[in-house]
């Protein structure tokens, strides 16, 4: 059996009684006190997520931006140096390669890709991008998310500047006395940071901000939990390489003038759609009890096979069974379903995501100077 990797926080991990699981090939913390208890604590206080495991890289040189966007349905023109956009690498057949996060930098781009996809996304890179750029791998690199509703008065007191952000916008700080890159962003529907620190900072860092008395470490089961309450897709579940973006329910992503243009890897099938119809679409189902469902579950309608449960749970915040589904886009607009899982079938209703609204904010100034925090959701 092959050694799984560390993050640079593992030994911390261990010192404040985490549980450990195997997950891309890292031997990561899926809990601490509990995967509801550290839930429900992320949505009133603010928890801290390693997310080391993640894959840091960056696009060198003057043609950087453009050799992505031949890979990408989205445009990165009109991003500032410092702003961050989410989109996806798209195949020759217009499915998802990886979804990722691609922030400008003045001399080039960078990317963070997921930690199961890695090895697919690097041979990725290097047959596809331009030859005139220049791939540069950070995978040792740490990466911290503090995340939750008091995530901005943790950073108001350790490192004020930071709440100058906008979501989705970084930018370099000090942070525990350590250089830092720092983004407003995250993956659980919560307003809060997420910090790129040298690998061999990572400890000062991370104990720096579980010092803080809203902050408690959290898992991947919470991070899970909360992703879904929040309805973002998780690749391997929502997305995978035979899914396109109109499936997935991510045609925000797709900037109008390529999709009219093309000229982008797997342009064709997303024009296709895109006039068309997909074939499949995302939905959302919940039920009022605590009836379980998980991925694999099928999605019946009059006795019909129409769809795969992608992702499942009880809503800690809710109190609710919740699940995202890929259904054939002919048995859309129903009032119910049924789902089948482990032999019972039990009714599930449709459903607007997100399930739990998103606490994102967005920056805006006044005619008369003032700074207002408006809610995204």
């Amino acid at each position: 059996m092959a050694t799984l990797q560390q993050t640079p926080l593992h030994a911390l991990h261990a010192q404040h009684g985490a549980r450990f699981t195997e997950f891309a090939g890292y031997d990561m913390p899926v809990q601490f006190a509990g995967i509801m208890a550290e839930h429900k604590h992320t949505r009133s206080a603010a928890s801290l997520f390693d997310v080391s495991h993640m894959g840091q890289c960056a696009i060198l040189g003057a043609n950087a931006q453009a050799a992505l966007e031949a890979l990408i349905p989205s445009r990165l023109d009109t991003l500032k140096i410092g702003q961050s956009r989410y989109t996806v690498l798209l195949n020759e057949a217009g499915g998802i390669v990886d979804d990722i996060i691609v922030t400008r930098r003045e001399d080039g781009v960078s990317l963070v890709v997921n930690a199961g996809r890695k090895a697919a996304v690097v041979p990725y890179l290097q047959q596809y991008l331009a030859k005139d750029v220049t791939l540069v791998l950070s995978f040792d690199k740490a990466l911290l998310a503090l995340q939750g509703e008091q995530a901005a008065a943790v950073m108001q007191r350790l490192c004020p500047s930071a709440l100058a952000l906008d979501y989705m916008h970084g930018g370099e700080f000090t942070l525990a006395g350590k250089a830092v890159w720092m983004s407003r962003s995250g993956y659980t529907g919560e307003d809060g940071f997420e910090i790129s620190a040298a690998a061999a900072d990572a400890v000062t860092v991370a104990s720096t901000l579980l010092a803080q008395p809203e902050v408690k470490p959290a898992g991947l089961g919470a991070r899970d939990t909360l992703r879904l309450e929040a309805g973002l897709p998780l690749y391997g579940h929502e997305l995978d390489e035979t899914i396109s973006p109109y499936e997935a329910g991510l045609a925000w992503i797709i900037s109008k003038d390529k999709r009219e243009k093309g000229g982008f890897l797997g342009a064709a099938r997303l024009q296709r759609e895109a006039k068309d119809g997909a074939a499949r679409k995302r939905i959302g189902l919940s039920r009022p009890d605590n009836q379980l469902v998980r991925d694999s579950a099928e999605i019946l309608l009059n006795g019909a096979v129409v769809g795969t449960i992608t992702s499942g749970g009880i809503s800690p915040t809710l109190g609710t069974s919740i699940a995202l589904g890929l259904i054939n886009s002919a048995a859309a607009g129903q009032a119910a379903y049924t789902l089948r899982y482990r032999g019972r079938e039990t009714d599930f209703t449709p459903c607007a995501l997100p399930f739990v609204a998103h606490k994102t904010f967005k920056r805006t100034e006044t005619p008369d100077g003032r700074t207002l925090l408006h809610n995204r959701a």
